[in-house]
C-alpha cells in the first residue's frame, strides 16, 4: 500500500512540476534587491551597501562571513561598505544569497519543523566542506561552492511543503526519504533555473546525486558538491557510505581517496567549523 501511495504522490508532484503548477519557493526579497541593483549599470556598490544595511541581521552576518576563511583577508572587516568593496559584485551577490537562504528552511507547521532544521544543518555542513575543499584543492571560486552547497538539496522544500497534506507519507520516514531521494534533484534543477542561477549551480542541484557522473576535463562545482555531500555522511548509516568512493570520478578528479576525511584534516577542519558557524549562527 505504501508503495502505491508514494507512486501516486510522486506522479502528481512531477505532473504539477511539468505543468508549472507546483508551488516553488522564491528567493528572499533582500537577495532579489541586491541582485537587481548589481545588474543595474546606473547603480554602484555603495547602493548595494545601503540595501544590505537596512537589514541588521544580514549586515552582521555578512561582516562575519567577510572575516571568515572564505576571504582569507589579513585586515579585519568591520563594516558592510568595507565588506562589499573587498568582495566585489559577484561575491556579494553569492554571499548575500547564501546568508538569507536560511529563511527558506523555516517550517510552517510542527510536522516538518525537525525535517527542515536537519536539512538546513546538512546544507550548511556541505557548504562549509565545499568551500574548504575549493580553497585547498582547486582554482574554483569558494563563494560559488558555498552557495552550491546551500542549494544542492533545495528541491526537497516543495516536497516537504506538499507532504504536510499527506500524513500517511509524512509519518513514514522511510517512504518520505525515498520520495525525496527520487525527486529532489529534478525539482531543484527547476527551482534554480527559475531563479536564473548560473548553469554551473543549476547542474549542482540536478546532478550531485549522480555518483557515476564524469564530465571529463577539469573539476567543476558538481564534483565539489558531490564530494562534500559524501564527506558529510561519514560516520552515518547512509547507504552511500557503503560504496567504494575510490570508484567515484569526482573523488578521482579532486585527488582524494576514500580513506581521507577532510573534516579532520588540519588544513581544513578549522575552516569548515568557522564557515559552518558563520552560516548557522
Amino acid at each position: 500500500m505504501s508503495d502505491k501511495i508514494a507512486e501516486k504522490f510522486i506522479n502528481e508532484l512531477l505532473r504539477d512540476l511539468d505543468n508549472e503548477t507546483l508551488v516553488l519557493p522564491t528567493l528572499p526579497e533582500v537577495a532579489l534587491r541586491v541582485r537587481d541593483t548589481l545588474a543595474d549599470e546606473d547603480k554602484s556598490l555603495a547602493d548595494v551597501s545601503k540595501i544590505i544595511t537596512t537589514d541588521a541581521a544580514l549586515s552582521a552576518r555578512l561582516i562575519q562571513v567577510s572575516n571568515s576563511p572564505l576571504l582569507r583577508t589579513t585586515r579585519t572587516i568591520d563594516s558592510v561598505e568595507a565588506a562589499v568593496t573587498r568582495m566585489g559584485s559577484n561575491m556579494v551577490r553569492n554571499l548575500v544569497t547564501s546568508i538569507v537562504m536560511e529563511q527558506m528552511f523555516q517550517a510552517t507547521s510542527d510536522a516538518t519543523d525537525k525535517r527542515l532544521r536537519n536539512l538546513w544543518e546538512h546544507s550548511t555542513q556541505v557548504a562549509a566542506i565545499a568551500s574548504a575543499l575549493t580553497t585547498q584543492f582547486t582554482n574554483l571560486k569558494s563563494d560559488i561552492s558555498l552557495l552550491g552547497g546551500l542549494v544542492h538539496d533545495i528541491g526537497a522544500l516543495p516536497i516537504l511543503s506538499r507532504v504536510e497534506e499527506v500524513p500517511e507519507i509524512l509519518e513514514n520516514t522511510t517512504l518520505l526519504d525515498k520520495i525525496i531521494s527520487d525527486t529532489h534533484c529534478r525539482i531543484g534543477e527547476r527551482i534554480l533555473d527559475k531563479w536564473n542561477f548560473p548553469p554551473e549551480l543549476v547542474a549542482v542541484a540536478s546532478e550531485h546525486e549522480n555518483l557515476s557522473r564524469n564530465s571529463g576535463g577539469d573539476i567543476d562545482y558538481v564534483d565539489i558538491i558531490t564530494v562534500a555531500n559524501l564527506q558529510s555522511m561519514i560516520g552515518s548509516d547512509h547507504p552511500h557510505t557503503q560504496l567504494d568512493w575510490n570508484t567515484i570520478p569526482a573523488f578521482q578528479k579532486l585527488g582524494l581517496t576514500a580513506d581521507v576525511n577532510v573534516i579532520e584534516m588540519d588544513e581544513t577542519s578549522e575552516d569548515i567549523a568557522a564557515m559552518q558557524n558563520a552560516l548557522a549562527s
